[in-house]
């Protein structure tokens, strides 16, 4: 379906995306995101572990769907991700979301293998979908894949069936080989925050077709006054500064023909982060992140996004009045 765009009628569902946080807070906040009327609370892997947190919200979460956005998927044997995503599926709607990360994180920060990393994670969700699949039926446990074997489940150590067994996986990276991957084995797609409409346009949707659905954290800048917005601009400035000094991600920066990829993947080797800020263009900020006041904000996102999301969240999940929140999901919903 290569240049086909594979058009959703709607934003369907809107999502909590938590900042970076421990069990209590998650916990908090997923009740206020329940109350609200948030459509999932995600969790993302930076310096928490993502299951944890959400098995503090699971108490709280009601009618809210929880979800990893994302979990590091090799930093864990599949058989301790399953369990972790089948208890939490047994208390609540949960979505696993799996990423690779990049080869230094998993050898450097987790000490991890690392090798083919679209085919280790095609193994991965197999790996883990056989996992389920025993649990639920019964049966010999007989995975043999080219990166994980398992072959032993005897019955004291499996958790048995669960109520809901259909647990979504959602996959997400940058590359088309991963979003080939994500078009085959995934039932869903995080496109990384770092995107622009045309990169979703002509890269994201073509490959992905209209399987699987797709959701995104879009990078927002708001606030109820003149120097709030000021204040998350420079933040968002800065988070653009700091993906697009990634080489995985430069893919975004050659397709608006933006050059300074180098210059601040140099920058911040050096650690020299505010001069990487200054190196992010208005016009980058435009592309990338929606600058709004928040009476604003649901109604741009909801005018960029339609037929292109199928769930929607901001980034950074920033601190507003519940009210404001509620307003910014009702003109999301339109």
């Amino acid at each position: 379906m290569e240049g086909e765009v594979a058009v959703r009628s709607s934003i369907v569902k809107v999502d909590f995306y938590a900042p970076p946080l421990g069990p209590r807070d998650a916990a908090r906040l997923a009740e206020i995101a329940r109350d609200v009327g948030f459509d999932g609370f995600l969790v993302s892997e930076t310096s928490h572990d993502p299951f944890v947190s959400l098995g503090a919200a699971a108490q709280v979460s009601g009618a809210l769907e929880l979800g990893t956005a994302v979990a590091v998927a090799f930093a864990r044997s599949p058989m301790v991700t399953a369990m972790a995503a089948w208890d939490l599926a047994t208390s609540t709607r949960f979505m696993l979301g799996l990423g690779t990360q990049i080869s230094a994180h998993i050898r450097g920060r987790f000490s991890a293998e690392w090798s083919d990393p679209i085919e280790r994670m095609r193994d991965y969700v197999a790996s883990v979908r056989d996992i389920w699949d025993v649990w639920q039926h019964g049966g010999r446990m007989n995975h043999r894949g080219r990166f994980y074997r398992f072959t032993l489940m005897t019955p004291f150590f499996s958790p048995g069936p669960i109520s809901d067994p259909d647990v979504p996986v959602w996959l997400a990276g940058v590359g088309p080989r991963s979003l080939a991957l994500a078009a085959e084995i995934a039932d869903g797609f995080h496109v990384h925050p770092f995107h622009t409409v045309p990169y979703v346009d002509q890269v994201v949707l073509p490959a992905l077709g209209d399987r699987p659905q797709v959701a995104s954290s879009v990078l927002c800048a708001t606030g109820n006054s003149s120097s709030e917005i000021r204040d998350a601009t420079r933040f968002v400035r800065s988070q653009i500064a700091f993906y697009a000094s990634t080489p995985a991600y430069r893919r975004v920066l050659e397709l608006h023909g933006w050059d300074m990829g180098p210059a601040l993947t140099s920058l911040s080797k050096r650690g020299e982060w505010d001069a990487m800020a200054e190196l992010v263009t208005d016009e980058m900020v435009d592309e990338v992140a929606v600058v709004a006041p928040i009476d604003e904000l649901g109604g741009r996102l909801r005018e960029r996004y339609r037929g292109r999301l199928d769930r929607i969240g901001v980034y950074p999940a920033v601190s507003l009045d519940e009210r404001d929140w509620s307003r910014v999901i009702d003109a999301i919903r339109g």
